[in-house]
């Protein structure tokens, strides 16, 4: 049962409890009721029986002897010759044969053939001995009870019918009850979705949470609304620290910036001027990557902050913006170079913003190209694909998700001058998605390529 849903698992609970439950019940009704009528036969068979043995007891034992109903008699001497019976009954040839007698005057009952007596149905036969202890006799009493069995025929059939669409019929109503009953829980698991999806869980510089990134609370006062407020409390715990973190991080990233600056205006005076050696030349290349960290902290902040979309959005014509970002490589590591670009790819975004995004891509691809880096611009399924691949090592698969995620250095990026803060791609999967696009590597593993996929602007 553990690959069912919960609702499949109460369903499959209850109604295998139903049918046990009812199919017990239906057990113990129909041998009670089947006791009970067999019980009724046999107290008034031997009734009859003893009714008769008393008049064999005071010699006056008429022939034929008198019935009530159905009831077959017969009274049998030890030779098993039939010494009298009632009118129903055969003369001549006894209903029970010698063991069946035996067993009979023992105290048990006997069913044994109507054609015995010349009538349809079985017979349900019970026998007492009778007379002086010099002649014995057995008095044999028969009772038809083909009708009783037909009833308890059909009282069975009617049983096996009727429990398993009554089990069918409760079991849909328990499906739409439990349905109902959990359908809380299914607006929960929706909300955590939505919130697990939303790449911004918090507050933001919000004093109110959002609506949206809290889940749905019951009405009812039972144990899935007290879920519901726990979860609620425990995302508004997680946002306020996030809101904390960012306030953090903003806030040191934006009093680093003016020593930063400074730092490097002396170190680039100092070597300007010659003074203090090779220290100058040493520590620019830190200072340098030390302020470019700083600048992706704010960006990255101000992007966790809720900022909201670029005030200014322009319709960029996505070979233009190629073309321009490539020219800016002619001096880098590995030749950078256009491919086949679609001049009719037209996007809206924030150019600078998508600038940033396709130049953080590049450069990560010169990092690790061998020997050339390609970008180029198509059109699929309504999207302008802006795509830069290199010939580089690549990102294994498991990893090319992961990627984009902050501070993320692979292996081989880990030498810190060769490689890059670990900013780099979230800061793109961030920028992409404010233009209202999506970034990834694919999932060709012989192909280092990613793809930024933007919806193409519409005509004007």
């Amino acid at each position: 049962m553990r690959g069912l849903s919960l609702r499949g698992r109460l369903m499959t609970i209850g109604v295998v409890g139903m049918l046990v439950g009812l199919a017990g019940g239906a057990f113990v009704l129909y041998a009670t009721l089947a006791y009970a009528v067999n019980r009724t036969l046999d107290n008034e068979s031997s009734a009859a029986a003893r009714d008769v043995a008393a008049m064999v007891d005071q010699q006056r034992l008429p022939n034929p002897v008198p019935v009530s109903g159905a009831q077959v008699i017969q009274v049998v001497d030890s030779q098993g010759r039939v010494v009298s019976g009632s009118a129903t009954a055969d003369k001549l040839t006894p209903l029970l044969r010698p063991a069946e007698l035996q067993r009979a005057l023992a105290g048990g009952t006997v069913i044994v053939p109507g054609a015995r007596a010349g009538v349809a149905g079985p017979l349900r036969v019970r026998a007492i001995p009778a007379g002086p202890a010099a002649d014995p006799v057995s008095v044999i009493v028969a009772v038809q009870v083909g009708d009783v069995l037909t009833s308890q025929l059909v009282l069975r059939t009617s049983l096996m019918i009727a429990i398993p669409l009554l089990v069918a019929a409760l079991a849909l109503i328990a499906w739409r009850v439990i349905g109902w009953t959990l359908r809380p829980v299914e607006q929960l698991r929706l909300g955590a979705e939505r919130i697990g999806g939303d790449a911004r869980l918090g507050l933001g510089e919000r004093s109110e949470p959002a609506p949206a990134q809290r889940l749905p609370v019951p009405a009812a006062r039972d144990e899935i609304q007290a879920l519901a407020l726990t979860l609620n409390d425990m995302l508004d715990r997680l946002a306020a620290g996030r809101a904390r973190q960012r306030s953090f991080v903003a806030d040191a990233a934006h009093e680093l910036r003016s020593p930063l600056a400074s730092m490097r205006t002396q170190l680039e005076v100092a070597q300007r001027l010659g003074e203090a050696g090779e220290l100058p030349s040493n520590l620019l290349p830190d200072v340098n990557r030390l302020s470019a960290l700083v600048e992706d902290l704010l960006l990255l902040a101000r992007a966790d902050a809720d900022a909201p979309p670029p005030a200014r959005v322009d319709r960029i014509g996505a070979a233009e913006l190629v073309a321009d970002i490539v020219a800016g490589y002619a001096d880098a590591r590995v030749a950078v170079r256009s491919g086949e670009v679609a001049v009719d790819a037209v996007v809206t975004a924030a150019r600078e913003e998508l600038r940033r995004a396709v130049t953080n891509l590049v450069e990560n691809a010169v990092r690790h190209a061998k020997t050339g880096v390609q970008v180029s611009v198509s059109i699929i399924a309504g999207d302008a694909v802006l795509a830069v691949s290199d010939d580089g090592p690549g990102i294994p698969l498991a990893e090319r998700e992961r990627v984009f995620d902050r501070f993320t250095r692979l292996d081989d990026a880990r030498d810190r001058d060769a490689g890059g803060t670990g900013l780099g791609l979230p800061i793109v999967r961030e920028l992409v998605r404010r233009a209202g696009g999506t970034v990834d590597f694919g999932t060709d593993p012989d192909v280092s390529r990613a793809e930024i996929r933007l919806p193409l602007a519409a005509p004007g």
